[in-house]
């Protein structure tokens, strides 16, 4: 992991966030195995009193993840693989939305590669004596499915969605999941930056994740490749742009904050609040 503290004064913009921004490459670094046999991680972040984790999670051929109820958002996309559950298969660069109480045993039929975000724990039923370590904030509870004509996730074609303009030039938003219903103003979203694409600078209004999935990114100074996560906290100070083209998945939990007096263009609206 390395991390990287913006160096752009504030001028007339919120004081910057005291919490460094966080770079973390996971293209060389080693599987995690949890204590399921062909059940793995590449953590960026994990809090498992919280239930938070961000990451990759990968599946061997053949392995399911167990009977498991999510207690708050989970939000992965298909980079490998796929997953399949008694609802359907979410499939390769598909994205999967499990709301709360969305209650299911998911099982890998090839191997799998997800890029994961959670915002909240998940329960096993008492039968399962160990705990895989899989999802963060795994606990136990007896589960009751609250909603059996719900379907357990919302798979969703990212790259068929819609691109709409961000009134930025050089960068179009096709919006993955808004969180609507669910108590949380979030927004996931997919971001396509062309080649030459130089956004004015922005601040975090609240906890922003990105994922460069392919292309490259220059973030405050430094050059972020594919496979690559940036944490901003809220707060952060962000120059960004990318000289080559880039497509980059993104959790905002709050809108972006832009300054007006450095180039803000009318509308800008990254992240789609």
């Amino acid at each position: 992991m390395s991390t990287h503290s913006p160096s752009r004064a504030p001028g007339r913009r919120r004081r910057p966030s005291a919490d460094p921004v966080q770079i973390v490459d996971l293209h060389q670094r080693p599987w995690e195995p949890t204590a399921e046999p062909g059940l793995r991680l590449k953590t960026v972040y994990r809090d498992d009193a919280l239930g938070r984790f961000l990451g990759l999670v990968g599946f061997d051929a053949m392995t399911r993840s167990g009977l498991h109820q999510h207690q708050g958002v989970a939000t992965s996309f298909v980079i490998d693989g796929g997953l399949t559950d008694h609802h359907g298969s979410v499939r390769l660069h598909e994205a999967g939305i499990n709301l709360r109480g969305a209650t299911h045993d998911a099982i890998a039929y090839q191997d799998t590669v997800l890029v994961s975000r959670l915002e909240g724990p998940v329960t096993y039923p008492p039968e399962r004596a160990a705990l895989s370590g899989l999802h963060a904030g795994s606990r136990h509870a007896e589960i009751v499915n609250p909603d059996p004509d719900a379907p357990p996730e919302i798979n969703v074609p990212v790259d068929a969605l819609p691109a709409w303009q961000t009134g930025l030039p050089g960068i179009t938003r096709r919006t993955v999941f808004d969180y609507a219903g669910t108590g949380s103003a979030h927004r996931f979203v997919q971001l396509a930056l062309r080649p030459g694409c130089v956004l004015p600078p922005w601040q975090a209004g609240g906890a922003t994740d990105l994922w460069v999935r392919g292309g490259q990114v220059v973030l405050n100074g430094q050059t972020v490749l594919a496979n690559s996560f940036i944490v901003l906290p809220a707060g952060a100070l962000v120059d960004l742009s990318s000289p080559h083209g880039a497509l980059v998945l993104a959790w905002a939990e709050a809108p972006e904050r832009w300054d007006s007096a450095e180039g803000r263009a009318d509308g800008a609206n990254l992240f789609g609040f």
